[in-house]
């Protein structure tokens, strides 16, 4: 197995380089925080198995970009509920179960916004419900930051899984 990562690394390398790396990486995780498919994890477990000198600006260029994603799906939901409103001329109905869990729940559900499918829409309706964009933020950063955190770690081997 480490054989096999080692020639992926080297040929990484002949092709990559490190600010490259960092560039793909920093729009993989933005694109990935958006409603569009992305797999920034990947792009990250690529650069830092190439450079591992660059494992701790990787994880802060990830979740830079991601948070960048975030803010611009936040909008989308902030906008796309001020042109429902405008162009349809009706108040959005906020007395739904859901809504109401999400309101109490309030921003620090958007720790999930780490989550496949549903991360992006809880961020959507963040924007929509217009939660605080702050404190939104904040908790957005503590779980996509916290999540490659996670990912740095186990690829610098400072945490397993097991065997």
């Amino acid at each position: 197995m480490m054989e096999w990562i080692s020639q992926v690394s080297d040929w990484l390398q002949t092709w990559m380089s490190p600010s490259a790396g960092l560039w793909g990486l920093f729009f993989s995780a933005f694109l990935s925080a958006t409603v569009l498919p992305g797999s920034s994890e990947v792009v990250m477990t690529a650069l830092v198995t190439a450079y591992p000198e660059l494992a701790w600006t990787a994880l802060l260029v990830a979740t830079c970009g991601n948070l960048c994603g975030a803010v611009l799906t936040f909008g989308m939901g902030l906008a796309g509920r001020q042109g429902y409103e405008r162009f349809q001329r009706v108040r959005v109905d906020e007395d739904k179960p859901l809504i109401q869990k999400l309101r109490r729940l309030g921003p620090p559900a958007l720790v999930l916004s780490i989550l496949p499918l549903v991360g992006d829409a809880l961020v959507l309706a963040a924007g929509w419900f217009r939660m605080p964009f702050w404190q939104c933020l904040f908790w957005i950063a503590v779980g996509k930051g916290g999540r490659y955190l996670l990912l740095v770690l186990s690829l610098k081997g400072l945490l397993s899984f097991g065997a």
